[in-house]
């Protein structure tokens, strides 16, 4: 599977940016989810790769293949790229059985195919199915009803997926009624011998021209496999549905209509139908967003298995950040446009690299505090938060505050001189959805005087402090002091509300912990997961440990 490569990419209408100067890379065999809130480019993205949107600006690479680039002036279209789409909506054909929806795209594929000679390759497959007639026998008699009869159905279908053949195949291994004979093994080794040599004869007949079949049963010539631009024959295109059928475990449902099968079978269905013409990069639109809480998890664990057994590049839109961390190997989590954070799902949650990404991901939420403070010589940082406590925070690296403000300033100087420098092309235009620091919430208790309060003047002694719910500790000789606001146990873990003065912290307590509305407590910040960051940018400064003084 290649590798996928966007360069510069933008989108835009007018001068509201969808996607804004993204730079990305998709590595072979990963599955990416692209995270964000609703209307933030996560599906622009996915459709301009896919080649369903024309990207404004920018190159787009598949393998090492360019599929968009807009100063060369190639955009590939969406059918030549090789690329699988599976949206919200499974789209099926509701007049077509399972079957025809799986093989319907491909029986309009033709394109450069191998030469296959399907005569040697059915001899093959039921020389090696005839190696134990025993087995064929119980196979079969495991087909039978309570009336003895036998479920024709069933019967190939154990054949198909026991020795992976077409159905045509099947149904001729059937035929030779080995299953009836008094000697299975002695009936089945007498034919294997009559395919193994009809096999035989094909391949000297083709040594005779100077061509070989290899493995597969494809022509091959100088060392080279033989094509010709044609259709998928039905012996093709039955493989094919039967493989993607046994993959995603649909294939007892081969003759059933969409109508007769549930939401989860459904969307086996929509993602079999996707595999079947072996698409390079597989793109879902939340696919999974139609089905109840408990499918949506089973379907999970599917598609996990599914991007292991096809080892295919998945690219996942969602913006359920559970989906996005129990699902990826990478997050690529966007707002306004622009790129956040692409980072393993665990990196994203305990290293954001801003206020934005420390808010979207996690569950509970995050609890964002202000503080206000100077760094010491020792490096910890001295804060006052909550009103009146006092606290250390300890990095954990050696940080100097001074030469992080400095290079801050630097950075943004950089990025503005940039920006300026690329208006100055005339096919760009001024952003108007701007880019602004994120506004994070800080719970209180009593949150109507928001409206009143007025822009405080922020300098670089203006901190936030994000700490996780897990990361509070409930005990009573904590070193903030805290009532229980209100609790919501779910039987392995309780999530707790605090009251700290006029504010709000949410803990996550694990066990079956019983907790009283209006109960003294105290709190503990546990760990090294604190998180520093600079209020003026939203930009985080680091992680450390936070403790009284």
């Amino acid at each position: 599977m290649p590798e996928i490569t966007l360069r510069n990419i933008t989108k835009r209408w007018g001068k509201f940016y969808a996607v804004d100067h993204l730079d990305l890379d998709i590595a072979d065999n990963s599955f990416i989810t692209l995270l964000g809130p609703s209307g933030c480019g996560k599906t622009t993205i996915l459709r301009m790769i896919a080649g369903l949107e024309t990207p404004t600006s920018g190159q787009i690479r598949i393998g090492d293949r360019v599929v968009f680039d807009s100063e060369a002036g190639i955009n590939v279209p969406a059918n030549k790229r090789k690329v699988g789409f599976l949206f919200q909506n499974y789209a099926l054909w509701p007049n077509m059985t399972v079957y025809k929806n799986i093989a319907f795209g491909l029986s309009n594929v033709k394109e450069p195919l191998p030469r296959y000679d399907f005569a040697a390759m059915t001899a093959g497959e039921l020389a090696k199915a005839l190696r134990s007639g025993r087995k064929i026998k119980e196979l079969v008699e495991e087909c039978r009803d309570k009336k003895g009869k036998l479920d024709m159905d069933r019967v190939y279908l154990k054949l198909i997926d026991a020795y992976t053949l077409s159905i045509y195949t099947a149904k001729e291994l059937f035929n030779l009624k080995i299953q009836e004979a008094s000697d299975p093994d002695a009936a089945a080794k007498k034919k294997a011998e009559e395919y193994a040599q009809k096999e035989a004869s094909i391949r000297k007949s083709y040594e005779a021209k100077g061509q070989s079949l290899n493995e597969n049963y494809a022509v091959v010539q100088n060392g080279k496999v033989l094509k010709d631009t044609r259709k998928l024959t039905k012996e093709e295109i039955d493989k094919t549905v039967r493989r993607v059928s046994r993959i995603v475990k649909i294939g007892m449902f081969m003759d059933r209509y969409p109508a007769e099968l549930s939401g989860g079978q459904q969307q086996r269905v929509a993602i079999a139908r996707t595999l079947a013409p072996e698409p390079e990069v597989l793109f879902m639109d939340e696919p999974l967003s139609n089905l109840d809480a408990k499918l949506r998890l089973e379907m999970r664990y599917e598609l996990q298995r599914l991007h292991v057994e096809t080892g295919s590049t998945f690219v996942y839109v969602t913006h359920d950040q559970m989906e996005a961390m129990t699902l990826a190997t990478k997050i690529c989590l966007i707002n306004n446009g622009v790129l956040q954070q692409y980072d393993a799902p665990l990196d994203v949650y305990n290293r954001p690299h801003n206020l934005f990404v420390a808010d979207f991901v996690g569950n509970p939420s995050v609890n964002f505090i202000e503080a206000r403070g100077n760094q010491s010589a020792d490096g910890s940082i001295s804060l006052k938060l909550l009103d009146g406590f006092t606290a250390t925070f300890r990095p954990e690296a050696p940080l100097n505050l001074k030469d992080w403000f400095a290079q801050r300033d630097r950075d943004a100087a950089a990025a503005e001189a940039a920006r300026a420098e690329r208006l100055k092309d005339k096919k760009e235009v001024e952003k108007s959805n701007k880019d602004e620091v994120f506004q994070y919430h800080i719970a209180k208790v009593d949150e109507s005087d928001y409206a009143v309060e007025e822009e405080p003047e922020i300098t670089n002694e203006d901190f936030v402090l994000a700490i996780r719910p897990e990361a509070i500790e409930l005990t009573e000789d904590g070193w903030i002091p805290a009532t229980v606001y209100g609790a919501m146990p779910t039987g392995m873990e309780s999530t707790v509300k605090l009251k700290v003065g006029d504010y709000l912290l949410t803990s996550v307590v694990f066990g079956n912990s019983m907790f009283r509305i209006g109960e003294k407590t105290g709190i503990n910040i546990k760990g090294g997961n604190v998180l520093l960051f600079d209020r003026g940018s939203g930009n985080v400064i680091t992680a450390g440990t936070l403790v009284q003084g």
